[in-house]
């Protein structure tokens, strides 16, 4: 009985180092899997980055022109303001006068269309 109690104690022990290498080898496994997750993540995070790049460059290329194009029509904007508020300046005293002419400077006449009833 001792021996089969020895052998079964054998067999438990070697059941428990069997699930120990089983527990130790998914762990490993798991590690690696991590390991090999953010690998994979970083390549892509990289390749994201190259691509951007390249079409931050590409788009930098392509609109380079266009970059000059809104400037040049902002700085003509900015010249037609200055001109149009330059040209009120001048000619605010002359409107005003004509207007307040106008207004001011009545002349009664009879309309054209006006019929006399007999």
């Amino acid at each position: 009985m001792a021996s089969q109690s020895q052998g079964i104690q054998q067999l438990l022990q070697a059941e428990k180092r069997a699930a120990e290498k089983v527990a130790d080898a998914r762990k490993r496994k798991a590690r690696r899997l991590k390991q090999a997750k953010e690998e994979a993540q970083m390549e892509v995070e990289q390749y994201r980055r190259e691509r951007e790049q390249e079409f931050q460059s590409k788009q930098q290329a392509a609109m380079g022109s266009q970059g000059n194009l809104s400037a040049e029509v902002e700085q003509a904007t900015r010249r037609q303001v200055q001109g149009m508020q330059s040209s009120q300046q001048r000619n605010r005293e002359h409107v005003l006068a004509q207007l307040l002419g106008m207004v001011c400077d009545v002349r009664p006449q009879v309309h054209p269309n006006y019929r006399i009833a007999a």
